[in-house]
């Protein structure tokens, strides 16, 4: 049971992570005096790290494992270019999307 509401706050959160980055890149071209702020970005990778680490401890198919991981590597590399050179890379929405994915697997394979 526990599992299954890890995987939809994980769900949750990448998908939000996710519309943010999409999303965000449209409202700096509005003249609405936004700007961007890597810190949202981290409190995203914060969640994930921590439902991630939550999931994977007791989890055995190693693939499914690796998929969580890596796309949790990808959005923190991402974070961290932008951290110390302002650079966005696409590494985000590919790390997003893996967590999504990798969380629906997760769930569809538990018995509800």
């Amino acid at each position: 049971m526990k599992s299954k509401i890890l995987d939809a706050v994980g769900i949750s959160a990448a998908v939000l992570c996710l519309i943010h980055c999409i999303v965000f890149p449209l409202l700096l071209i509005v003249p609405l005096g936004i700007s961007h702020n890597p810190y949202i970005d981290l409190a995203f990778l914060f969640i994930g790290a921590v439902v991630v680490l939550r999931i994977t401890k007791k989890m055995e198919n190693r693939w499914l494992k690796f998929l969580f991981w890596i796309s949790l590597s990808l959005i923190f590399m991402s974070i961290l270019t932008d951290f110390l050179f302002e650079v966005h890379l696409p590494l985000i929405y590919i790390g997003a999307v893996g967590l999504i994915t990798g969380h629906i697997i997760n769930f569809k394979n538990h018995k509800h």
